[in-house]
């Protein structure tokens, strides 16, 4: 999985490289710093950090994994949070996720664990510092594979953006239909009452609505089918059509989707091959359909979004919204945990 978010004690995952929220000083500290020195063994770790002493802001430094399971630790440190210094601090988190991402890279790691640098004892703002590390993570894909995870150790310590999570909480509550029971009645009453209104309209102004109606539904139903195509075509070749009129590149579809290469690979040589429903949803996404595109799409598979899957309905605000970040989807799944998109 390119970029997924878990929650899950970070000294104890199964990486190339761990990420190491370190002070300057590389010293044993607190937080997830003190966990890391405990679990990898204090003593050789501090041996081999003090070796590389002291580290700028931004920086990052590489030892051995010790006792851990991860084969490296990677130590970075973020800055202290200060509200009069926004701009550095945001250059210098950015650097800190970067620069251990670069320098995995450089030491052929395929996958790396990140903690929420800066986030606890240093001050910055969860959701702010969830950005920035969204930020610097997606524009490091671009160009390179590779597995990246934030591991967070509860739901303390990862908090998204109130104004989007407001925004999907409002849409859940008006179309999830668990929520909706006490709301149905009156739905049912605005659209009979709009009937009523419709019966009263002149014969003539319905029959224009009608003949607009009948004239527009075949221009839209041969759009989606010219989109999406016919039943018999398989889907690898009907997705990689659908790339070529989007005017992308494979790598930009499977990169926006975030999927594996390995898995978009299976996808292009396997003919008879049926991804899952999110990564059909992860493709619709990342090839930017609308919800009648995106219907259509799952159709092919059988799947389709559901009013009864707060999923669907959480997926479904980003689509309906032209919001086509499939890492902030995932940051508003794993707040609702819900299984993530990609992968």
């Amino acid at each position: 999985m390119p970029f997924t978010i878990i929650r899950q004690d970070i000294t104890k995952m199964k990486v190339d490289a761990i990420v190491n929220a370190a002070n300057t000083e590389l010293k044993q500290g607190g937080g997830v710093c003190g966990a890391i020195f405990h679990a990898a063994g204090a003593e050789p770790l501090q041996a081999a950090c003090d070796k590389l002493a002291p580290i700028k802001t931004g920086e990052a430094v590489i030892t051995p994994g010790f006792n851990l399971p991860a084969k490296y630790i990677i130590h970075t440190a973020g800055p202290v949070y200060s509200e009069r210094n926004k701009d550095k601090n945001e250059k210098e988190l950015r650097a800190a996720f970067l620069n251990s991402l670069e320098l995995a890279y450089k030491n052929n790691c395929e996958s790396i664990a990140f903690p929420l640098i800066s986030s606890g004892i240093y001050g910055y703002p969860k959701d702010e510092a969830l950005k920035v590390a969204t930020s610097a993570i997606q524009d490091f894909l671009q160009d390179h594979d590779m597995d990246v995870t934030l591991a967070v150790f509860d739901k303390s310590s990862f908090i998204i953006s109130r104004e989007l999570l407001g925004a999907v909480e409002s849409y859940i509550d008006d179309h999830y239909v668990d929520s909706k029971k006490a709301k149905r009645r009156k739905v049912l009453e605005t659209e009979w009452e709009a009937l009523t209104r419709a019966d009263e309209m002149k014969e003539e102004y319905k029959d224009a609505i009608l003949r607009d109606s009948i004239s527009l539904a075949p221009m839209i139903a041969d759009r989606l089918e010219d989109l999406i195509g016919n039943l018999d075509e398989p889907f690898s070749r009907m997705l990689f059509r659908l790339i070529d009129a989007k005017g992308m590149t494979d790598v930009e579809v499977y990169k926006r989707a975030n999927l594996d290469r390995k898995l978009f690979s299976k996808i292009r040589s396997n003919k008879s091959y049926v991804p899952s429903k999110r990564t059909f949803i992860a493709l619709a996404v990342a090839l930017k359909l609308n919800l009648d595109e995106t219907d259509a799409f799952l159709k092919r598979a059988g799947y389709a979004l559901s009013k009864a899957v707060k999923f669907d309905v959480i997926v479904e605000y980003f689509i309906a919204n032209g919001i086509y970040d499939i890492f902030r989807i995932n940051e508003v799944l794993f707040a609702y945990d819900q299984p993530l998109l990609g992968g």
